[in-house]
């Protein structure tokens, strides 16, 4: 299965294990940091990236395959749709049935709304599902929110919304009680306490997990909780259009049926968008670690109706996708695997930076190591470079890793790869979309009674993410949408039901002189061949 310049890197490898697993490579200043990720990070990769001509960021700078869908055709003809009979009327309609869906749905409940969960695919079919390594909160003795605010803003390279990180620590800790009160089975010593430990770029031991399992535990618990309670999910049902009303506000959504085509029209005292992000769109032609759905459906809907987007240029690529075999291309590769020990090899067997940098710093280094330095290990599917998972054992004694990373394991010995005895190859996938709708603290866009949740948000992480904050906001900001969103339905009167913004938007790109061949929201990728 391997090549010979595969097999020759390995014994590179295991060679120089005996002295790499000693070493403590030295973190990069910030001085080194700037220069590496301006060189070498996709978000500044100026040919790649273009100027909205129309919308609320008009004049702002996106992904070219952005732009593309943001400036497309609605799937829609405004004036063939009848709104006059809602086949569906409820308090709360909440787009996107992932962890930020559901937690704002028992939310919303509890405050007595009646709730409704549109999702295009089956309820748990979302990003949150693959997310591994775990949910940070400082909830330990030693550390604190105020160090967890520090690591986050820091890491986000001091652009994100300070008072929606200072919401996210703060609230980290109940979050995680909730959680675990809800039924998630956490990583525990036998006297009950959570067993934490370091993620790239945090300064404590604060990551909670669930093994590896940490976003399928956290989305199972909240969908038997979505459930139990009778929350009605409409499933393989996508929302093509926001409706507003006659005083501008969010009313409600033009839904699709996925299967027939069927539309349907749903009407509501408030909406939560708590689509996802944007790995499907294949910026820049990377591979992904997210689920089918993700296309930046969100983006789109609020976009039209006039949500401003914050940081849209900026994307995080995973630094450790699956690099081989080419079955599992682009996989997730937790971070995990490095806190426990693994390290970041090159094709020389040389460990070539500090296996805890952040995640853009790390996936910068790993391009830079591939390209300019000519490091990587070739594969028959591209490059790469080696994480030394052996090193795991070596350092946390035999048996670590199917304990702690039992998915990892499992995932490549289905293609014979023992990850306990052999190192595994990774590069960079693209994995979270940083920006998104600008909200303020109550969960709200500039739309009037339109909410949005998780990775469809802009402005928690900045313009880079830590691992394990990204569960953490699904479960601190769906649960704040929920609470808000459904406060707001008990005061509003929803007045007539209207498709202007949509058609005005289409006369600002005519305008504009934009013609497109492209309908959005694109709904689902597609990867057939063109013979």
């Amino acid at each position: 299965m391997y090549t010979k310049e595969m097999l020759e890197s390995m014994k590179k490898v295991e060679a120089a294990r005996a002295v790499n697993v000693t070493l403590d490579p030295r973190r990069m200043t910030a001085e080194e940091k700037d220069v590496l990720l301006k060189t070498y990070h996709p978000d500044y990769k100026e040919g790649e990236f273009t100027n909205l001509s129309v919308g609320p960021n008009k004049g702002d700078k996106v992904p070219l395959e952005l732009a593309a869908i943001l400036q497309a055709n609605p799937r829609i003809n405004p004036d063939e749709v009848d709104l006059s009979n809602p086949d569906y009327d409820v308090d709360v309609l909440i787009i996107g049935g992932g962890g930020a869906g559901a937690s704002a749905a028992i939310e919303a409940d509890n405050n007595g709304a009646k709730t409704m969960i549109v999702t295009k695919l089956r309820m748990g079919d979302a990003n949150t599902m693959m997310a591994e390594g775990g949910i940070q909160a400082a909830d330990k003795p030693g550390d604190s929110p105020a160090q967890h605010f520090l690591d986050a803003f820091g890491g986000g390279h001091f652009a994100a919304k300070k008072e929606l990180v200072y919401k996210l620590v703060t609230e980290a800790p109940e979050a995680i009680q909730w959680l675990n009160d809800l039924g998630v089975e956490f990583d525990k010593e036998p006297d009950g306490t959570m067993i934490t430990t370091h993620g790239g770029g945090t300064s404590r031991k604060r990551m909670h997990a669930a093994k590896d399992y940490s976003g399928a535990e956290i989305m199972r618990t909240l969908r038997d909780e979505v459930l139990n309670r009778g929350i009605p999910v409409v499933d393989f049902t996508a929302a093509i259009e926001l409706i507003k009303d006659d005083k501008g506000h969010a009313a409600g959504a033009v839904l699709m049926n996925m299967e027939t085509n069927e539309i349907l029209i749903a009407r509501a005292k408030t909406v939560i968008i708590a689509t996802g992000g944007a790995g499907r769109m294949h910026y820049q032609g990377f591979p992904t670690s997210n689920h089918y759905g993700a296309t930046a459906d969100g983006l789109v809907l609020g976009y039209r109706a006039g949500a401003k987007l914050l940081y849209p240029d900026t994307l995080q690529y995973h630094p450790t996708g699956a690099a081989f075999p080419e079955q599992i291309f682009g996989a997730l590769v937790t971070e995990k695997v490095r806190s426990l020990g693994a390290m970041l090899i090159n094709v020389n067997g040389e460990a070539f930076m500090n296996p805890l940098e952040t995640r853009d710093v790390s996936a910068a280094s790993i391009i830079r190591e591939c390209s300019d330095r000519g490091n990587g290990v070739h594969t028959p599917e591209g490059v790469g470079v080696w994480l030394d998972t052996p090193m795991i054992e070596i350092k946390g004694g035999e048996g670590t890793i199917e304990k702690r990373i039992p998915a990892m394991m499992r995932m490549f010995a289905k293609y014979d790869i023992d990850i306990r005895k052999e190192p595994i190859l990774v590069y960079p996938t693209l994995h979270y979309q940083n920006g998104g709708i600008d909200i303020s603290t109550d969960g709200q866009s500039c739309v009037e009674n339109l909410y949005v949740a998780g990775e469809a948000v802009g402005g928690i992480h900045g313009r880079n993410r830590l691992m394990g904050n990204s569960l953490l906001d699904i479960i601190v900001f769906g649960r704040n949408a929920g609470k808000t969103a459904s406060a707001k339905a008990k005061e509003t009167t929803v007045g007539t039901l209207t498709l202007d913004h949509v058609k005005a938007y289409v006369k600002e790109m005519e305008e504009a002189g934009i013609h497109s061949d492209i309908v959005s929201p694109k709904l689902l990728p597609d990867y057939r061949r063109v013979k």
